[in-house]
């Protein structure tokens, strides 16, 4: 009878084991797979200010129009120059419109920049869609070197017909330029940036 219960509850314990063994993995699991699933949310939501990316605008329909305004920011420990060269642009929502932004280094020596960028107010990240851009791309400055920097984007029709979006008039575009992803990590503006998909070619150096 001794030897029967203890082998019971050896069978119990053992199950109890692999049942913890497996929660932790399964916890580890989601902890690697957190960060990709949140990238994927804001990208389908738009949640966040997370702007979509990669798809062609449809054109205008003639209707409504909404003014973008274009801001730029520079990390402390990036010794470059960096601004829209337009403050803002209005257009019919559908069509696609071009800007463009420029940046200088003012060091003595070549610097590397990477951008990242949002969108404000952020309930219109889903119906903000950028086609092209510079952002997520490692840009190599010499010293006194600079380009310009295009981005290539458009508003969704739809942003009329939702309730929570349709008195939106202006969208504003923010970019800020860091040394490195991780300087830009730790000041968080991972959080709100969308995935960077494709370029409109090269910067044009002037």
């Amino acid at each position: 009878m001794d030897e029967t219960r203890a082998a019971a509850i050896k069978r119990r314990n053992k199950r109890v084991g692999f049942g913890i063994a497996g929660v932790a993995a399964g916890m580890v699991g989601l902890s690697f797979a957190s960060v990709p699933l949140y990238t994927l949310f804001c990208q389908v939501t738009g949640y966040n200010g997370t702007v979509q990316t990669g798809q062609a605008a449809p054109g205008s329909s003639g209707g409504r129009s909404v003014t973008v305004r274009f801001d730029a920011q520079t990390d402390r420990s990036l010794p470059w120059r960096f601004q829209p060269e337009q403050r803002s642009m209005t257009l019919p929502v559908g069509e696609e419109g071009l800007a463009f932004y420029t940046a200088a280094n003012e060091a003595g020596t070549p610097v590397t920049g990477i951008a990242v960028y949002n969108v404000t107010p952020e309930k219109v990240g889903r119906y903000f869609h950028k086609v092209a851009c510079f952002c997520f791309d490692q840009q190599t400055l010499e010293p006194g070197q600079r380009v310009d920097m295009p981005v290539s984007f458009w508003v969704d029709p739809r942003i009329a017909e939702d309730p929570n979006t349709s008195d939106v008039t202006t969208i504003t575009l923010s970019y800020t330029f860091y040394r490195t992803i991780e300087d830009a990590q730790r000041a968080g503006a991972l959080a709100n940036a969308g995935p960077h998909v494709g370029r409109l070619g090269a910067p044009r150096t002037n």
